[in-house]
């Protein structure tokens, strides 16, 4: 149960910042009807579960195979996450309308696109999540990925829910807010990494 809690907390504090797909979550819940709401959010998790998935499971396969390619993950990994949470510290937030108002086979191909199709996502999420991987006991490494995938599912839905029921309430200053919260959390994950890699290096 303690690796799942860990999953859920670093994926929150890696979906929650205001990003592309938050964006488009956002305005879509402000503007659209419910039942449009409901598919694009669940569009928008099935792509972001099914990346962590493979991160996860791909990066881990592959280091099971060099524990040095396995060190060079954890140190790698450590590095990318405490920049990305540093990033997240400072971003400013552009709370942008964007034009959400398009068939539903384009928010398909859309989220395909900047979730599989993005380099810096796939970079990322490979680091960051084949870093843990690797800093895991093998019987342990499944509850912390669905502890990861449980975020998206409810952050998304949660925050389309708030956002129908609160509108007024979200602005620039809370979702900065938010960034630097996750920011916060996620070089607090990035500094266990490297910690993990330090263990590593005396063993080896």
């Amino acid at each position: 149960m303690n690796h799942y809690l860990q999953g859920l907390l670093m994926g929150l504090a890696y979906v929650a910042p205001i990003g592309l797909q938050n964006l488009f979550v956002i305005n879509t819940a402000l503007t659209q009807k419910k039942r449009r709401v409901f598919l694009t959010v669940l569009i928008v998790i099935f792509f972001d579960v099914t990346l962590a998935f493979a991160c996860f499971f791909g990066a881990g396969a592959v280091m099971e195979q060099s524990h040095i390619l396995k060190m060079l993950i954890l140190l790698l990994g450590s590095l990318v996450v405490v920049y990305i949470g540093y990033g997240l510290i400072r971003a400013k937030v552009n709370m942008e309308s964007k034009d959400v108002n398009i068939p539903l086979k384009k928010v398909i191909t859309s989220a395909c696109v900047v979730t599989w199709f993005n380099p810096q996502a796939i970079i990322d999420g490979i680091m960051m999540l084949g870093a843990f991987r690797a800093s895991l006991p093998t019987e342990d490494s499944m509850k912390f990925i669905l502890g990861v995938t449980s975020a998206s599912c409810i952050w998304f839905l949660g925050i389309s829910i708030l956002l129908s029921l609160f509108q007024n309430l979200f602005h620039e200053k809370i979702l900065r807010a938010i960034n630097v919260i996750c920011g916060m959390i996620i070089i607090f994950y990035g500094l266990k990494l490297f910690y993990s890699f330090v263990l590593l290096l005396e063993i080896f």
